[in-house]
């Protein structure tokens, strides 16, 4: 039984911001700027010509397979059932992580010491909603983009407005530590509370915030390392070899752009909903169009905001980089409401994850590269109720061992590989099918490669190790007889 056309432009524009919007803002800008630095908005213009690249060949190959399953089905048709196979098991994995990261991430705001069971109860609601059907998913979803939308315009208008004092108040709420050993004000080299210092020659975004403990400036440690009678001096070479440290080389540029990736990577959704959408051929490339041109709009401004703000260093740093830039700002009231836009941020991620991996489960179950009874769609609701509580069974798993920033990691990899294979697809199409210019998927094919090998070490071991398994799995379920 094949699923219901219910969905408009609007509502697969929706989809593809609230997973975009959601995992990016509240989930990738700090581990990408801890590797990027001050490099941070290059990493970003990376990201965004990667996921140019993939959102044009993923729109043309939507638009000529308009079906469940995104690249899984691009790959069998295009390249061969294996490839199909890997890009649907990495997509899948992937983004069961990512669906634990999600929840953990809306726990982790609401009630930081109850984060599991709070995650696991929105892995539950939200599962539970989308069995009554996409088009209620599609509705929720567009309420909780249009708060979130809110949240971030006035972060960006408090920042960019008050910005120019974010370091004094960055430095009294972090705490850290003054030339004369006090903990209430921001260490300068001449004595001042403004967090920066104002020696010659040093950069201006070296003031040092000891908020997570990434830089020991501890009253015993500093007393240690910078003696009375050249206290000035000691502390400038100090200074200097702390933002040293945090200078970023191409390679960190490159491990940013693929942290980054993880937060454009929503509008995967779109084309793993194409049975869902009406008129595929021309909703799904102005859908996916126009989501990737509104996250890239909002994640500059967030970007320019949080830099000109927190600094390199201190948003690397940061847990809660809005919020801190709201607190710096001198708007210590809106924090409150951003803590709320990152926990609804975070389930309207949780529930366009758990749409989009549902269905690309109910494309392999359909072709048995999964099990065959995760093919099944609920007469009366018309979804597909026994991959949708599948994903949620497994998700509730996950979370009882998943680590937030190691998920971002894994993550990337695994789409980052189902991307590359989409741009391989798109590579094969001829004029008559749509074909985008040969540039543009021979690219994104390339930048995929790049960017998924210089992720950290973990994440690529991990990633690989998942697609050796999944090609154990393949082989074992498609043996010919003996």
């Amino acid at each position: 039984m094949e699923l219901s056309r219910r969905l408009g432009t609007a509502d697969a524009v929706v989809v593809g911001l609230s997973a975009m919007i959601g995992a990016g803002v509240f989930a990738a800008f700090a581990p990408a700027a801890a590797a990027a630095g001050s490099w941070l908005l290059a990493a970003l213009a990376l990201a965004a010509v990667v996921a140019y690249c993939n959102a044009t060949s993923s729109a043309r190959l939507a638009a000529l397979y308009p079906e469940s399953g995104g690249t899984y089905v691009y790959g069998r048709r295009r390249l061969g059932p294996v490839w199909g196979y890997l890009a649907g098991w990495g997509f899948t994995v992937g983004k069961t992580a990512s669906c634990a990261a999600m929840a953990l991430t809306f726990g982790s705001y609401v009630a930081p010491g109850l984060a599991r069971p709070l995650a696991i109860a929105a892995v539950v609601a939200l599962t539970a909603l989308n069995l009554f059907g996409v088009q209620r998913s599609a509705v929720v979803a567009r309420v909780m983009v249009a708060f979130v939308l809110a949240v971030l315009v006035a972060v960006v208008a408090v920042g960019l407005l008050n910005g120019p004092d974010a370091s004094s108040a960055i430095g009294s709420e972090a705490g850290a530590i003054s030339a004369t050993g006090s903990e209430d004000g921001a260490l300068s080299a001449d004595g001042s509370e403004d967090g920066a210092l104002s020696a010659d020659g040093l950069p201006s975004n070296a003031r040092i915030v000891d908020k997570d403990q990434r830089i020991d400036l501890s009253p015993e440690k500093l007393a240690a390392l910078v003696p009375e009678n050249d206290g000035v001096a000691r502390f400038y070479a100090i200074a200097v070899q702390v933002e040293e440290a945090y200078h970023p080389t191409p390679w960190d540029v490159l491990q940013g752009a693929g942290l980054l990736f993880f937060a454009f990577a929503g509008y995967a959704r779109i084309a793993t909903l194409g049975e869902e959408v009406r008129d595929p051929a021309r909703t799904i490339p102005r859908a996916i169009t126009a989501a990737l041109a509104v996250t890239l709009v909002v994640y500059a401004l967030v970007a320019v905001t949080a830099l000109s703000v927190l600094g390199p260093t201190s948003l690397g740093a940061s847990d809660a980089p809005l919020a801190d830039v709201a607190t710096a700002s001198g708007a210590a009231w809106l924090r409150p409401v951003v803590s709320t836009g990152a926990a609804v941020a975070a389930l309207g991620a949780l529930l366009a994850l758990l749409l989009g991996v549902s269905r690309t489960v109910l494309a392999m179950a359909r072709r048995r590269d999964l099990p065959g009874l995760l093919a099944e769609v609920h007469s009366a609701t018309e979804v597909p109720r026994r991959a949708e509580l599948a994903v949620g069974v497994v998700v509730v798993g996950l979370l009882l061992v998943a680590d937030l920033r190691g998920a971002i990691g894994f993550s990337s990899f695994g789409v980052l590989v189902y991307y590359a294979i989409a741009n391989a697809c798109a590579l094969t199409l001829g004029p008559d099918e749509g074909a985008p210019p040969k540039a543009v998927p021979a690219l994104g094919l390339a930048l995929c490669l790049l960017l998924a090998a210089t992720l950290p070490l973990t994440s690529v071991l991990a990633g690989l190790a998942v697609f050796a398994v999944g090609l154990i799995i393949w082989k074992v379920r498609h043996r010919g007889p003996p």
